[in-house]
């Protein structure tokens, strides 16, 4: 038995790519929120940990059954190792503060990333940032700037928390275009889970075994909360997670293999829009005015340098 979208790929399918980009963002904006929704049963590490270890087995039986456990293996493995363990710093920053902060607010800090792969596109592929771009970044961090609102009471560095994801999400797509592109899905997603499982061990290690600050824990107790009671209903949750996790990501890491990341990207800012829904039907609430304000400047910023990319794109296959 044998499944394309588990096979290595081999050329851009920009149709299939924009399906694949819509499934793998609704799916990650449900799961995203759940997450949220669950800040008061489990913490960061419980979750991470057992989330880690159903993704490990699920993605073990799908490779021996389709196209056999050597699929598991990276072509490129330094690569492979260096993106997940970018992921899993961007999955403590964008869940660590989630419940001190709005699902607009993750969201929105969490989609700066373009704006910082423009930035990172200058020092590590060489690349110039023309006007454009320039407009662009000014335009995003104002929108970050109105999202934030420094200048407010309510300010505080949770808030900050999923802007700093974004970066390291930014290197995620680097990577993911640059070297990792012929490796398959499931190696992409095997190599993720295990890492995140071991940041699991580590941070439950160090969370229990350091005596960290009684305002820190109160201040972030999803982050460094100790490992509380397992219950079925918490083992149920990860469980679910690990299903949502899992098709998000493969979903995500083909699409960015079989298409120019430009032609992704406007579509890829949905994610926005679905976790406003999610965030409306388990929370009840609806972004602020200043939070739709923030995150339309960030969409625009994104959207320009796509365009821009795409513009670039079409005349190096002219040329």
């Amino acid at each position: 038995m044998k499944l394309t979208v588990f096979d290595n790929p081999t050329e851009d399918r920009p149709q299939m790519a924009l399906a694949l980009l819509l499934i793998g963002v609704f799916t990650l904006a449900f799961q995203d929120t759940l997450v949220k929704h669950m800040t008061s049963y489990t913490t960061f590490w419980q979750f991470q940990t057992i989330r880690s270890t159903f993704i490990l087995c699920i993605i073990l039986l799908i490779a021996q059954i389709t196209t056999g456990l050597k699929v598991l293996i990276p072509q490129n493995p330094f690569s492979v190792f260096f993106r997940s363990i970018m992921l899993a710093i961007c999955m403590v920053f964008f869940f660590g503060g989630a419940s001190q902060i709005t699902a607009a607010q993750m969201g929105a800090g969490l989609y700066t990333y373009p704006l910082f792969v423009t930035l990172l596109a200058s020092p590590l592929l060489k690349e110039k940032i023309g006007r454009f771009r320039l407009s662009a970044l000014a335009l995003g961090a104002l929108g970050s700037t109105i999202l934030l609102n420094p200048l407010s009471d309510k300010f505080s560095f949770f808030q900050i928390m999923p802007i700093i994801a974004g970066l390291f999400y930014a290197f995620n797509i680097i990577i993911l275009r640059k070297y990792c592109r012929t490796e398959s899905p499931l190696t992409l997603v095997f190599s993720v889970s295990l890492v995140f499982l071991l940041f699991g061990i580590l941070g439950t290690t160090l969370v229990s075994v350091i005596e960290w600050n009684q305002n820190v824990r109160i201040s972030l107790p999803f982050l460094f909360g100790k490992w509380p009671i397992l219950t079925l209903f918490i083992l149920l949750f990860c469980v679910a997670l690990a299903c949502l996790n899992l098709l998000g990501n493969i979903c995500l890491s083909r699409a960015y293999q079989t298409a120019e990341s430009s032609w992704l990207a406007p579509l890829d800012f949905s994610y926005l829009l679905f976790l406003a829904i999610w965030a409306k039907i388990i929370f009840g609430t609806m972004p602020s005015l200043s939070e739709i304000s923030g995150m339309i400047c960030i969409v625009s910023a994104g959207l320009i340098i796509a365009f821009r990319e795409r513009h670039h794109s079409e005349l190096n296959r002219n040329i």
